[in-house]
This record gives structure tokens, sequence and C-alpha cells, in this order.
């Protein structure tokens, strides 16, 4: 039986590993794209629920939903604090699990 010298495959072994760890060290991530700032809000969300719910008792909930709400109808918003919801149906026709209104 031929055997053969361990030397020379010990050394093969070790350089495809130096190659394989290098190669491996110089690749960087990619960096994630950076969210969009808020400033940029191209619906117009920010104003028209500020003005939607500028006279609520619960502000910063009713902020939260107009957003959530004015996002997913294209930036439609009704026009005033105590607007017709019917001004937007999309914004009128939004329910939460229970049933009930979801955008104020």
């Amino acid at each position: 039986m031929n055997h053969l010298p361990i030397a020379p495959l010990l050394l093969i072994l070790i350089a495809t590993f130096l190659l394989i760890s290098s190669a491996t060290a110089t690749t960087a991530p990619s960096p994630s794209p950076a969210p969009a700032p808020a400033a940029l809000d191209t619906l117009g969300c920010d104003a028209k629920c500020t003005y939607r719910c500028s006279r609520s008792g619960w502000r910063d909930r009713c902020l939260k939903y107009c957003g959530i709400c004015c996002g997913k109808c294209q930036g439609c918003v009704p026009s005033g604090p105590y607007a017709d919801k019917g001004q937007c149906p999309c914004y009128r026709d939004l329910k939460n699990p229970k049933g009930r209104d979801k955008c104020p």
C-alpha cells in the first residue's frame, strides 16, 4: 500500500484554510439602506392628523391611529376635528379586530 507523505497534504490543507478565511474577512457586509426620515411625510399625514386630533382628549392615541389610517388610505383624512368620516371612505371603513372604528 502506497502512503502519501503527510506533510504536503497538511500544507495544502492549511493554505486552503488561510485562503478561505482571508477571503471572508475582506468581504465587508453591504450597508443596509437608511430608513426614510419622518420629516419626509409625502402624504401630509402629520399635518392632517395634528389638525384632526387637535381637540381630542386622547391626543397621543388619536395621532397614532390617525397616522396609521392616513398611511393605509393614501393620505386621506377627514378635513377637521369633527368632520364627517364619509369624506374618506377608506378611513371610515377601517375597523379594529373588535369591529369598531379604527380611525379617530
